[in-house]
């Protein structure tokens, strides 16, 4: 009985990596076809077509802040500084116990309005509103609200304030590039159906900033950064790109993505108790267009239009990453009722079995994998010849994917000043399936238990970050 669950374990494993390569493989082939049409349009042409279109939107960023006092000021300011022709900063102060508040409104000069709260969506009170008297700021809105535990509900709150019919998502503390917003804008103006666009994000761990700007571009010297520089580099590059090609996007990145605020409002806003708000609020979008029979597209760019700080210890990767995994199956218990349902178009045929089987099942099927494993090599069970030859395959396919993305992000422009920066991620690489991958492995399984057992969640800080996106 054993030696047969041994051995079905063994094929179905083998199969499973096969369809795994494949689906690298295609979604390659589908970033690259992606990028090779995007580029076509430089960025002059695009923040042209952006400033003289007569249907160019006006755009709200929405930043929820939580004792982020020692930032602030500096985060709004760069914020403020966007090169776009008509956009307004809401930074939502979630009931932050320390100065953030107090900094806000002495640097910006801000005065409490009147506001009839009237609240589209849920979301925790309003304490107070705010405006600047200054004209500098005059596109600068507070939202002072009660906590609400979660950033999904603090971007709530910013909803409800909104005057542009197109908001993005981002935090406080992110660096934005200064042409973001006319970089998501454009395919808008290329296609009406466009209900969300995703702007590639990077790590700014590592970076050298000056007046809040960008001066020196190159990865961090701790371990942890460089190996999740390549991570999401091997995220947007291929995965996203890939999938927008075939408008099956699994999310949009909670760190930098642009939406339709009616879109957005008409399906219910952020999920206030989800833990994976990012692909959650994709889900209630695509689920509403839907059922309604409203055409849509969701679209990722090439773009680098944010570099966000991540985790540089393992406990706060540890707290990131479980609460990822706690995400990623509370979304699947959410929405699995849409899966192979073609009323839901690509989501539904494509994107979440995908999210099932490969993002979802991997963890568990790899940590099964390695118990079994163990218990062969102690029972002498191991057949030493096919165990080499099916990991080298999935080792060196592991690190060719790794590296093609290294290069890929070289030639469409490169991202860092240093060709170390690019060596360093090289190595990284190497190391990955040893040494990081196990790691957020073990991390995922974790998220699932604490899913399953209903294990209370910290909303801890990051750095300087109280809200872990999910990028």
């Amino acid at each position: 009985m054993w030696q047969f669950i041994f051995t079905f374990y063994g094929y179905f494993v083998f199969f499973y990596s096969l369809l795994l390569i494949f689906s690298y493989i295609f979604l390659i082939i589908m970033a690259y076809s992606y990028t090779s049409r995007y580029k076509r349009w430089t960025l002059d042409y695009v923040q042209q077509m952006v400033e003289t279109s007569p249907f160019t939107p006006g755009v709200s960023i929405v930043a929820p802040a939580y004792n982020e006092g020692v930032n602030i000021v500096e985060n709004v300011n760069s914020l403020l500084q966007q090169k776009y022709p008509k956009f307004e900063v809401i930074i939502v102060n979630d009931g932050s116990k320390d100065d953030t508040l107090e900094k806000l409104i002495d640097n910006f000069s801000l005065i409490e309005v009147p506001y009839d709260y009237v609240y589209h969506i849920n979301c925790k009170p309003f304490k107070r509103l705010f405006r600047s008297t200054d004209y500098h700021y005059k596109n600068l809105t507070v939202v002072d609200k009660v906590n609400g535990g979660t950033k999904a509900d603090a971007v709530n709150g910013g909803l409800n304030v909104v005057q542009y019919p197109y908001f993005i998502n981002t935090d406080s503390d992110c660096i934005l590039s200064k042409d973001a917003i006319y970089q998501c804008v454009f395919p808008i103006l290329l296609n009406h159906d466009i209900i969300a666009v995703s702007g590639t994000m990077s790590m700014s761990n590592g970076f050298e900033l000056r007046n809040n700007e960008i001066v020196e571009f190159k990865t961090s010297s701790n371990p942890l950064a460089v190996f999740q520089d390549l991570e999401y580099k091997r995220s947007f590059l291929i995965g996203k790109m890939g999938w927008s090609n075939i408008n099956s996007m699994p999310n949009v990145s909670g760190g930098y993505g642009l939406f339709n605020t009616e879109v957005v409002l008409a399906a219910g806003g952020y999920g206030f108790d989800s833990f994976a708000e990012d692909m959650d609020m994709l889900f209630r979008m695509i689920r509403y267009c839907c059922d309604f029979g409203r055409p849509y597209r969701v679209v990722q760019i090439p773009h680098t239009c944010c570099w966000t700080e991540g985790p540089s210890t393992l406990r706060v990767l540890y707290r990131q990453r479980t609460r990822w995994g706690r995400g990623l199956i509370q979304l699947i218990h959410q929405h699995w009722r849409m899966a192979l349902r073609p009323k839901y178009r690509q989501l539904g045929m494509v994107t979440l079995p995908y999210i099932i089987l490969f993002e979802f099942l991997a963890p568990i099927i790899e940590t099964v994998g390695l118990l079994m494993f163990t218990y062969l090599v102690f029972t002498g069970g191991v057949n030493w010849g096919t165990f080499w030859v099916v990991f080298t395959m999935m080792y060196v396919f592991a690190v060719m994917l790794s590296q093609f993305v290294v290069f890929y992000d070289y030639i469409l422009g490169s991202s860092y000043t240093k060709a170390i920066s690019y060596w360093r991620l090289l190595v990284a690489a190497l190391l990955e399936p040893f040494t990081y991958h196990p790691i957020i492995t073990y991390c995922s399984i974790r998220g699932y238990l604490n899913y399953i057992f209903r294990t209370k969640a910290a909303w801890g800080a990051m750095t300087r970050k109280r809200y872990n996106t999910g990028k």
